[in-house]
């Protein structure tokens, strides 16, 4: 049995607020379709942000938008796609920045 680990401490927002949050996902999440998938489900949701690989085997992304919607995205990380094996997510408060439309974005170092 797998396990999935979230960390980060995330207060619950306002319904209806505007929020944005970072994560960084562990496991077999590169060259599973993580990237594409997850920046279909955001499209769907009408977020803004972004997805990248990072050169650690990580997927880093910034979902930023209706608190509700923020929190499926959040919730989709900790699958992912049919194929990824997911094993941690970290997630991160942030300050909205007034992101529009979600990108793929190229791969990220590990720092």
């Amino acid at each position: 049995m797998r396990r999935v680990w979230d960390t980060g401490a995330v207060t619950a927002p306002e319904p209806g607020t505007r929020v944005a949050r970072r994560v960084v996902v562990d496991g077999r999440v590169q060259g599973v379709g993580f990237r594409q998938s997850c920046a279909d489900t955001a499209r769907r949701l009408h977020l803004g942000g972004w997805v990248r690989n990072r050169t650690d085997g990580r997927v880093e992304a910034v979902f930023e938008g209706p608190a509700a919607a923020v929190g499926q995205m959040v919730a989709w990380c900790r699958r992912g796609p049919q194929l990824a094996d997911v094993t941690e997510v970290r997630v991160e408060e942030q300050a909205p920045a007034g992101l529009l439309g979600f990108r793929v974005a190229g791969t990220a170092s590990d720092g």
